[in-house]
């Protein structure tokens, strides 16, 4: 999405796109590739569990991470990214921040029934071109309509 798509205001100081990282859980089942997908907390929107970059983490460890404490995932990550969007954030002043999100590989060794989110999301494994529909970034519609595993 590029700035002028954004549906919120952005100031000039924002356009810098801070650094966030996404966990793409994917898996193959019935001859398609699925993909865990989570709600977000405030507008329940579909979304792959995402977050900031962590001091002392590398953005693969933190992908891991936010995976676990948005959607119970026990696994281990890829240590490259495999694809990049960007989306607005809605900052509590209103305004929206820009933000650049790194997507890396997660394989899905069990997911946990009580995990720190699990009260303020919902997880549900979708085909990865349903979930390519119901999310709102262009860019990571894209990515999950090419998946193949």
């Amino acid at each position: 999405m590029s700035r002028r798509e954004t549906p919120f205001e952005t100031s000039a100081e924002e356009t810098d796109a801070p650094g966030q990282v996404a966990a793409l859980c994917a898996r193959h089942k019935a001859g398609r590739v699925e993909v865990l997908m989570i709600t977000s907390r405030t507008t329940r929107r579909w979304i792959l569990p995402k977050g900031w970059v962590m001091a002392g983490k590398s953005a693969a460890e933190a992908a891991l991470i936010e995976a676990w404490e948005e959607a119970g995932v026990i696994g281990s990550v890829g240590d490259r990214a495999i694809g990049v969007y960007e989306y607005p954030k809605l900052l509590g002043t209103g305004k929206a921040l820009l933000c650049r999100v790194e997507i890396y590989p997660v394989r899905v060794e069990k997911l946990a029934q009580h995990y720190p989110e699990k009260a303020e999301r919902r997880r549900k494994w979708m085909p990865a071109k349903k979930a390519a529909k119901l999310v709102a970034e262009p860019d990571l519609a894209k990515i999950l309509r090419g998946l193949v595993l």
